[in-house]
């Protein structure tokens, strides 16, 4: 296991193996479980073949422990989640909630760690100065 990752409200922990459980909810209100792949930039999704991720459409993402909402105040496109490192410090992670989008940040103070094809769609809420 790389990482712990966990609700920012209830603080339950998400991660199985090396997949981070999340309830998703769609624009349109469909539901299902989605499995990301906890290494980050890793984009790898598992789901049920029954739940359809449309590429380019927007995705609510819930603890599937507390049923909290986990938007991030930075941006309405972002998710928010804390992760224990194998350092055992605490950060914050935001990953986008657009199907196929690559937008992954990894915080702890003023460094910020971007990961996937798309981390400039998001740049603007960060000061560049402390990227790593």
């Amino acid at each position: 296991m790389i990482n712990d990752f966990l609700c920012p409200k209830c603080r339950s922990y998400l991660n199985v193996d090396d997949d981070v459980v999340f309830s998703v909810v769609s624009e349109e209100g469909d539901k299902g479980l989605i499995f990301l792949h906890q290494g980050l930039g890793d984009y790898t999704i598992r789901k049920n073949n029954n739940f359809e991720i449309v590429k380019g459409k927007k995705y609510e993402f819930f603890c599937p422990v507390c049923g909290v909402e986990l938007a991030s105040d930075v941006n309405k496109n972002l998710s928010h989640v804390l992760m224990i490192g194998k350092d055992n410090q605490e950060y914050e992670v935001l990953f986008s909630k657009i199907a196929g989008e690559k937008s992954t940040y990894c915080i702890i103070g003023e460094n910020v760690s971007m990961y996937g094809d798309d981390y400039g769609n998001y740049v603007d809420f960060i000061n560049l100065s402390h990227v790593k």
